[in-house]
């Protein structure tokens, strides 16, 4: 039988116990693995090990397409009306919304995520983004379509069937209503992979669509490994779509097995190397908390995390001086999540610390210079100070490769022109921020970036109605708003003869 695991929380976002099952949820229920695999889910704060989780294999996947493919048939998909599926929707949401105090604290546990963004960010967010897609459940529209008047045709907005969800680890819950919550109101099944480095959060949440009704085999997750689950997920051959969020050379690896396979529909939410674009005529203060926000939220653990400043040569001295002061800040109130005064946390393991200090090492070599950071925070856990760079040129790895870490460089330019033409200069196009008082300069430096989301004088500020997704090597598909929809769905035409004889 599955173990169970109880933590307790002593605060400051959640004083109480969260127990969480520790298995595979099949089927509305928790089972083993079937080759009896686990793996160690670990505190980033400390290093130390929290619990060992089921670890599933193929074996699994097979187990979980069948349940997922028969609540397909039979209890979901274009079987329940659309609005019976928002009131499940609406009810898991405000299930959600009780319990959100736990949810950040698991996502602080397991994350190292700070007080504040786990609960008025991550939470609030993930609650926000179901609630949301409840609300379309029932207005999902196909068209009538005017031919002659011996026919009659119309379209209909179909589910593809089971779908499979890949998860990353920066904010896995959030990551995983976004998929849930497009994915279940089109009438899709989901098989979910959390990350391994990140399941908890996501664990709790399948007890939550138990009591609120859902049926059996509708929302399924099998924990384990990118090459084995995942790939499992990728190739299996009764999977419609995959949905995935993570690095380009793993999207690709998803989009090769795709298409060796039954041709799944893939979409994918990949890397970034997001720029920031400060004109001399920014509002200096605004700018600062946004742009420092736009790189060090989430440990700079972000997608979107703006980690090219460009600042205008008239106010360059100026911002780099306040910026300075900033990073300076966060690193004096570095430590454990559960500190009420930590603004700053632990990279999320030791590989992917290694891999932040790696680049900050290249930049050294490569001539950089380091303005303030670029070392280890502490003894323990996988800290990093915030790291700024200065004296860098744009074909250096620091300026080019995706640090997925606290490390930004700052760079100074003079024309409109130089810094489009820099700023697009990357394989990537997922996000860019500029800042202005110039309505002109600002549109057309959102006209002219090359990226799926352009932020003016604001930060990795998303919406749940709003689209997003990236250029280039940054992804393919939409998320959120009206147009994730379209990813989920597929469009049949319907011609009906009413009265022409051949």
């Amino acid at each position: 039988m599955p173990k169970t695991y109880t933590h307790t929380f002593n605060g400051p976002v959640f004083k109480g116990t969260s127990q969480l099952n520790t298995g595979l949820f099949i089927n509305n229920q928790w089972v083993d693995a079937v080759e009896g695999g686990t793996l160690d889910v670990i505190d980033p704060a400390t290093g130390k090990v929290i619990t060992p989780v089921a670890a599933g294999s193929a074996k699994d996947v097979d187990i979980a397409v069948e349940a997922a493919t028969k609540a397909y048939k039979t209890s979901w998909g274009l079987n329940m009306p659309g609005s019976e599926r928002g009131r499940l929707l609406y009810k898991l949401a405000d299930l959600m919304e009780k319990h959100s105090e736990e949810f950040a604290a698991l996502e602080m546990l397991n994350v190292g995520k700070p007080y504040g963004p786990a609960k008025t960010f991550d939470l609030a967010q993930s609650i926000y983004t179901i609630r949301y897609y409840a609300g379309w459940a029932d207005k999902i529209h196909g068209k009538t379509i005017e031919t002659r008047d011996t026919k009659m045709a119309y379209t209909r907005h179909e589910p593809y069937g089971v779908v499979g969800a890949i998860v990353p680890w920066n904010f896995p819950l959030l990551m995983t209503v976004w998929k849930l919550g497009a994915g279940l109101c089109t009438g899709n099944t989901i098989i979910l992979k959390p990350s391994e480095l990140t399941p908890l959060s996501v664990l709790r949440l399948a007890d939550l669509f138990v009591e609120a009704g859902f049926p059996p085999g509708v929302f399924n997750i099998v924990n384990g490994y990118g090459n084995t689950v995942g790939q499992a997920i990728a190739e299996h051959m009764k999977i419609s779509k995959v949905a995935f969020t993570g690095s380009t050379l793993t999207g690709r690896r998803i989009l090769k097995a795709a298409s060796e396979t039954n041709l799944k529909k893939v979409a994918l939410e990949l890397g970034g190397k997001s720029p920031t674009i400060i004109f001399d005529d920014a509002d200096l203060e605004q700018t600062l908390k946004w742009a420092s926000a736009g790189i060090f939220t989430n440990m700079g653990q972000s997608c979107v995390a703006a980690s090219r400043i460009f600042v205008q040569e008239g106010i360059y001295d100026k911002f780099l001086q306040e910026f300075t002061k900033i990073a300076k800040t966060l690193t004096e109130n570095t430590g454990s999540p559960f500190n009420p005064t930590t603004q700053h946390g632990p990279q999320i393991s030791q590989t992917q610390f290694d891999r932040v200090m790696g680049f900050i090492n290249s930049g050294k070599q490569e001539g950089a210079k380091v303005q303030i950071g670029g070392e280890r925070h502490g003894t323990e856990g996988y800290f990093i100070k915030p790291t700024i760079f200065t004296d860098v040129t744009p074909q250096m790895s620091i300026m080019q490769d995706e640090i997925f870490g606290p490390v930004c460089s700052v760079v100074k330019f003079k024309t409109e022109e130089e810094v489009l033409s820099i700023a697009n200069d990357v394989a990537y196009g997922l996000g860019a921020n500029v800042f202005t008082e110039n309505t002109a300069i600002a549109i057309k430096m959102a006209h002219g970036l090359e990226a799926g989301s352009i932020w003016v004088n604001c930060a990795q500020h998303t919406d749940m109605n709003v689209p997003f997704g990236g250029y280039k090597q940054s992804g393919m598909g939409r998320e959120l708003g009206q147009y994730a929809l379209d990813s989920y769905t597929q469009v049949k035409a319907v011609h009906i003869n009413l009265g022409q004889r051949l």
